[in-house]
């Protein structure tokens, strides 16, 4: 008949046709969860199977759809045997295919397409570089061993890989899409994957939310998470996933943004094993790395570097073990705790600048100088400076002048030995400016030493016939304030005296220069 299946077609492929003119859903499931495992290792049968190059016909060149219908290809819980072969289709109707099992790779290289969904599949390998979709491409909770392949791909709306699986194509890439272009969302929350997950250069128009994936690099050395120079129009999330409704659901594959996860409730973390490189990454509203962990071997690192944003959220419970690289980066708010970066000298903040601190948890200044200096290896001025500033500009000036005073230490051990010897001088006295009660204490035990002195061997008058009044306090006194005019400048002293007397006055000198240095930094630093 005119609307019938082409002759050849088996019983299972005839019903398929049907649903397809209907845009009915074809459902050839066993009712049983572990007979209709697509990964598991139940057998289908014939009554199950379908060829891909009947998906293929039915998508290229399918039958009209029935009277007041709208054909579309659903199908549930098909065995599909050989290669989906659709590279540079136009393939304008609906597709949706839940459970399937396919027996080869799927190829959707420079297609077109409307929406494209593929949930809970098993599907060897996909490529589709360069595949055009005008709206959504979900591979929730597929199981793909040699990964997916979606370099230079265009994403009308969203695309969604939550929960799934990722084995690695032979150059380590489990997902390999470069030049990617998402217009809304990128989900891959709770995804499993064992290779490389990599965008670089992409442009995700919303969020990309790894919110509870697991990330595995089984090839040392390599990184398991590569964003280098993407750009993310909403924000980035890095952070753990509750444990609750989607996730377990056997319908919905999919949180959205959701309603934050009460104190207490069970998280499954963020985890990557492997490096993590996000280089010249820029995220528009926000890049939030919390409820995370990451584990790095020698030569792997956490790489912010050169990314742009204006808030960074870096507050993990533990530390990474590798290195944590900001060396560039350009930050609005910093919003971390101290147990959150690692010691041992594995931060760099060369070059790093924010606006404003905003801590998770309570961070003193002492920690603060401690996280600075932990990053340094050369003394440089700026992460001091930049510091300095941004506590400024919250109104913490004193602890902002409590790291210029640390960067003043820190400079003095870069020094030759006698500047070094000389700023071992202004330290102790005024503590470089930012200490200047220090000069007062000093001038006055100064002042107790030389009156102690001076009260015990009081000199001879100049003038035998005028002998002023003596008073060894206010002799000692004038020495330290020798542009002080206190009326006891008519004593002689012996020669030892003269040498106390001279000594007096060049600590006097000393301190009280120091020590108008010192204010005028404060007024001028304040």
């Amino acid at each position: 008949m005119a609307d019938g299946a082409p002759d050849g077609w088996t019983d299972t492929e005839q019903r398929l046709w049907d649903a397809f003119r209907h845009g009915e859903v074809l459902d050839l499931r066993a009712g049983k969860a572990e007979d209709d495992d697509p990964a598991g290792s139940g057998d289908w049968g014939a009554e199950r199977t379908v060829r891909a190059e009947v998906l293929a016909r039915l998508l290229l060149s399918g039958p009209a759809p029935a009277p007041g219908r709208v054909a579309a290809l659903k199908l549930n819980g098909a065995y599909v045997t050989g290669p989906l072969l659709l590279a540079g289709a136009s393939l304008t109707h609906y597709v949706e295919l839940h459970g399937c099992r396919f027996d080869t790779r799927v190829l959707l290289s420079e297609a077109r397409a409307g929406t494209i969904r593929l949930i809970g599949c098993l599907i060897p390998r996909l490529d589709a570089s360069r595949l055009a979709a005008d709206g959504d491409v979900h591979l929730a909770r597929c199981v793909v061993p040699q990964g997916i392949r979606l370099t230079d791909a265009r994403i009308g709306t969203d695309l969604l890989l939550n929960q799934a699986v990722l084995g690695a194509d032979p150059h380590h890439r489990a997902l390999s899409a470069d030049g990617l272009t998402v217009h809304q969302d990128l989900e891959a929350e709770r995804i499993e994957v064992y290779g490389e997950f990599g965008i670089r250069t992409g442009r995700i128009g919303g969020r990309l939310s790894l919110r509870g994936a697991q990330l595995r690099m089984r090839d040392p050395g390599r990184n398991c998470l590569n964003l280098a120079r993407t750009t993310v129009g909403n924000t980035l999330y890095l952070t753990g996933s509750a444990d609750n409704r989607w996730t377990t659901s056997p319908s919905e594959y999919a949180y959205g943004y959701g309603p934050p996860h009460e104190p207490g409730a069970a998280v499954t973390p963020f985890r990557a094993w492997g490096g993590v490189r996000l280089v010249d990454a820029r995220f528009e509203q926000a890049c939030l790395i919390h409820e995370a962990e990451f584990h790095l071997s020698e030569g792997q690192e956490l790489s912010l570097r050169r990314i742009r944003t204006p808030e960074l959220r870096f507050a993990c419970k533990k530390a990474p073990d590798g290195t944590v690289s900001l060396s560039r980066a350009q930050v609005g708010n910093l919003v971390d705790a101290p147990r959150s970066w690692p010691g041992a000298g594995l931060v760099r903040l060369t070059g790093f600048t924010y606006e404003s601190l905003r801590p998770a948890e309570p961070f003193g200044v002492a920690e603060r100088i401690a996280w600075l200096e932990n990053s340094l290896g050369e003394y440089q001025p700026e992460p001091y400076e930049q510091l300095a500033s941004a506590l400024r500009r919250d109104g913490r000036d004193e602890d902002a002048r409590e790291v210029l005073y640390a960067k003043q230490r820190r400079r003095r051990a870069a020094l030759p030995v006698h500047a070094r010897l000389w700023g071992l001088l202004q330290d102790v006295t005024v503590g470089y400016g930012y200490r200047p009660g220090r000069a007062a204490l000093w001038l006055l035990l100064a002042w107790l030493l030389g009156t102690a002195y001076f009260a015990e061997h009081p000199p001879q008058s100049l003038k035998a016939d005028e002998v002023p009044t003596w008073d060894a306090a206010l002799y000692t006194l004038g020495r330290l304030l020798p542009v002080v005019d206190l009326g006891q400048g008519g004593w002689n002293p012996d020669r030892q005296g003269q040498w106390v007397a001279a000594g007096l006055v060049l600590t006097g000198w000393i301190l009280a220069t120091t020590a108008v240095t010192g204010a005028t930094r404060l007024l001028q630093r304040g």
